[in-house]
């Protein structure tokens, strides 16, 4: 299937690694020019060399400043941007025993700079008529405990989106959120090391994934915000989704070995 999606500059913030830099990949596999903020310079250049095409930029998320300066910059150096991924993100572990400067400071690190992208880039998007995709949390739905701040930040992404998606439609530009649940990232995998007994808590979690009981694939979560961004989708918006084997919202108790 074409997604149409040949020369169309995308903007993925985080998108240096795990998740994003399999966005990343999966647009330069369609054609589409790929510009990575985050503050992993190094990683970016290696992806972008690795793809041999696309662009990076070193911005810190947190410092409105330099997200608008940089967008500055791609409009001088590269042109208007048709996409925007909402990827980067921390689960940061601001638990409701921390100080409200700390729930703040996990505010600032997983849902400000989103709305200040989207902000900087109104203009772009309204003339190229383009699109948002948002990368959510699935703890936005289930809780985890021990992150307030981060729970809090993916609930505000889920309902961005929605909101997003009304304020824009008069200007065909369309707004979606996907939400990944268990994908194995290397920043999974090294916290999954820090277990006991990473094999059992592996074993454990994946008891938990109705759909084949398994991970999540970061180019599974890839391939849904392509499809999303593409005119393939073009009368879908203001959907959150859920790419994750039926972990969020089908009954985990339930336990049926695969066929």
């Amino acid at each position: 299937m074409d997604l149409q999606l040949q020369n169309k500059i995308v903007l993925v913030s985080g998108g240096a690694k795990g998740i994003g830099a399999a966005i990343v990949r999966c647009f330069a596999a369609e054609g589409a020019i790929p510009v990575i903020f985050g503050r992993n310079p190094e990683e970016a250049k290696e992806l972008i060399g690795d793809i041999n095409c696309g662009h990076s930029f070193h911005v810190e998320l947190t410092d409105l400043e330099q997200i608008r300066a940089a967008v500055d910059q791609v409009h001088d150096q590269i042109g208007e941007v048709d996409i925007l991924i909402n990827n980067a993100g921390v689960n940061d572990g601001a638990a409701l025993e921390e100080s409200p400067q700390a729930f703040i400071a996990s505010l600032e690190k997983n849902l400000i700079h989103p709305f200040a992208l989207a902000h900087y880039l109104l203009s772009d998007l309204k003339n190229t008529r383009g699109n948002i995709v948002n990368i959510g949390s699935k703890v936005a739905d289930t809780g985890q405990g021990g992150t307030s701040g981060y729970a809090a930040s993916k609930g505000g992404m889920n309902a961005l989106t929605r909101e997003w998606a009304i304020d824009l439609a008069k200007f065909g530009v369309r707004v979606n959120c996907v939400v990944p649940a268990e994908v194995m990232t290397p920043l999974y995998a090294k916290w999954l090391a820090k277990s006991p007994d990473p094999e059992i808590t592996e074993a454990r979690i994946k008891s938990t994934i109705p759909l084949g009981n398994r991970f999540t694939q970061a180019h599974e979560i890839a391939d849904l915000v392509a499809f999303l961004a593409s005119e393939r989708s073009s009368h879908t918006t203001g959907q959150v989704m859920y790419p994750d084997g039926g972990y969020t919202h089908l009954d985990r108790a339930y336990s049926d070995p695969p066929q």
